[in-house]
């Protein structure tokens, strides 16, 4: 029938998806570049650097030694290097230095990728209509309903902040700056981050539209738009459908 969903090819969206993913890279970088250098970034890290250096010269130490290295010092060495370690991390001024960095690092990788996410997957595609971003844009993909009309401007949010962003990237990304920090989420954040491309991995394969996670939440499905007639409203599909019965009755009575 011409109104049935014609699914983009597999390999159209993978290489839609690589271009984008390219895009929102350079986007990404580009923001928290921006926003690292709006925070003082560069100027506290060397404000840090200092205070590590002052201990440095106080305990004539360098902080900057491999696990081997340190393996290596004589008994008397380790003991001075911890407590010159000691001493500067509970030093209140290299603490809140140390914090801060921190907080830049984390708010600038937040919201880089937000404002990546917004403007590729978000504005863009609102611009292009059929929710289309320019990787999809060069290779004739387009975001329609599952009933074969147009999406709304809520769906593309949906799909766009809350599926890809908040739940496809940010939680894995949280996830793994915490397991670099150290921080104990260990077996259990590599489960939820599994989970989750797992999760990507079947309902790509098993839904008939072959759609992910941001594509379930918002009701939306990517189209070959060659060849997908697409409806501004519900109404218009209702009335098309009515029209092409009225036809067919009017052939079939013909006969």
């Amino acid at each position: 029938m011409i109104t049935d969903i014609q699914k983009a090819s597999l390999l159209k969206r993978v290489a839609a998806g690589i271009f984008d993913g390219i895009l929102l890279c350079i986007l990404a970088v580009g923001f928290a570049w921006l926003l690292t250098s709006a925070m003082d970034y560069d100027g506290n890290s060397a404000k840090l650097l200092d205070s590590k250096r002052q201990y440095e010269q106080a305990y004539g130490v360098s902080f900057d030694i491999t696990q081997e290295q340190y393996d290596a010092l004589s008994e008397a060495e380790r003991a001075n290097y911890d407590a010159a370690s000691k001493a500067c991390n509970a030093d209140p001024a290299v603490q809140q230095t140390f914090n801060l960095l921190y907080n830049i690092i984390l708010l600038s990788i937040t919201f880089s990728i937000l404002l990546a996410v917004a403007v590729l997957e978000f504005f863009i595609p609102l611009i292009l209509k059929n929710g289309q971003t320019v990787g999809k844009k060069i290779f004739s993909i387009g975001l329609i309903r599952v009933d074969s009309v147009q999406l709304t401007t809520l769906q593309l949010f949906v799909r766009s902040i809350l599926g890809k962003y908040t739940i496809e990237l940010m939680i894995p990304v949280y996830l793994i700056l915490m397991m670099f920090v150290g921080m104990p989420v260990g077996a259990i954040g590599v489960f939820i981050i599994g989970a989750i491309v797992l999760a990507q991995i079947i309902l790509l394969i098993v839904t008939p539209t072959n759609s992910m996670i941001h594509d379930k939440m918002a009701g939306t499905v990517a189209v070959d738009l060659a060849s997908q007639m697409v409806f501004r409203t519900t109404q218009d599909l209702i009335a098309y459908k009515a029209k092409i019965h009225a036809e067919q009755a009017a052939r079939s009575n013909y006969k």
